[in-house]
């Protein structure tokens, strides 16, 4: 079994390797990459190949794991690449984005003459924590879920493409949510001196190591917390909470803290340095 990754960042390169430990042949490509998704695809024992349209030609199965701003672009390469090539293999989306995203993935992916599997990630990479789940949904979400994974739950849900992503839309409004609104209960704080008590006062409700962490993946957030603005639009529902959640995290990217990487981000980090590296550059 040969699975292709697009691409292999921090959670992509984690399932291709949990994959890989499953028994595939598992590829990617780096064509257009950063030297930190090539040191990821390293660590996980993915192969590299040339070009997507290598990819495309190599495997019967795709997973695209982008950021979610990225992810209609991706969905236009894989299907010019498999225009170009012939290809024809089945395609999961496993991206942070609304149902009305996912339709339009779809469509172009049809395109082309390739099948789509609608799919969304709970949990952080196996790497990290193994028993990520994997949402699934469409009429062949069971071959994905077949697919040999270690260290990663795959769920089939009952219904349409779609179905997966709102599985996701749902769950990260609430987890990466609350994220924003600790890391500006904490900024607050700093602010006017009285950091400490808020978070004694706070307790387990506040998790300064998961604000460490959210802060290096914040542009990929307010990304996502545009998706769940369009979602909970699309639902009848005000999307005013998210565009601000959206506001949040861009303003967290623009600060020190985020200028890290998440594998290398310690959770233990003093809580008032967090809060000092969430400062405004």
């Amino acid at each position: 079994m040969v699975i292709g990754i697009v691409s292999p960042g921090f959670m992509g390169a984690a399932l291709g390797g949990a994959l890989r430990d499953g028994g595939a042949r598992v590829v990617t490509t780096l064509a257009g990459r950063s030297a930190r998704s090539g040191r990821l695809a390293e660590a996980a024992g993915l192969e590299v190949l040339h070009t997507l349209d290598d990819v495309l030609g190599a495997a019967g199965v795709v997973l695209v794991v982008t950021p979610p701003g990225a992810a209609t672009a991706a969905a236009r390469q894989v299907a010019a690449a498999a225009s170009r090539t012939g290809a024809s293999p089945l395609v999961a989306d496993l991206n942070a984005v609304a149902p009305t995203t996912v339709a339009a993935i779809e469509a172009t992916l049809a395109g082309a003459g390739l099948d789509f599997v609608d799919g969304s990630i709970s949990g952080p990479p196996p790497t990290t924590r193994p028993g990520a789940r994997v949402y699934l949904s469409g009429p062949r979400a069971g071959e994905i879920a077949a697919l040999p994974w270690r260290d990663v739950r795959p769920v089939v849900l009952p219904g349409p493409a779609g179905q997966a992503s709102a599985v996701k839309m749902c769950t990260a409004s609430v987890y990466k949510g609350v994220t924003a609104v600790v890391a500006q209960a904490m900024r607050t704080a700093s602010h006017y001196g009285v950091l400490d008590a808020v978070l004694k006062d706070l307790g387990d409700a506040a998790d300064p190591g998961a604000v460490a962490l959210a802060a290096t993946k914040a542009g990929r957030f307010a990304e996502e917390m545009r998706e769940i603005a369009s979602a909970q639009r699309a639902a009848g529902l005000t999307a005013a909470l998210f565009e601000a959640f959206s506001e949040v995290y861009e303003d967290i990217a623009a600060t020190d803290l985020a200028k890290g990487d998440p594998e290398s981000t310690s959770g233990d980090a003093p809580p008032a340095e967090v809060a000092r590296r969430l400062r405004r550059r």
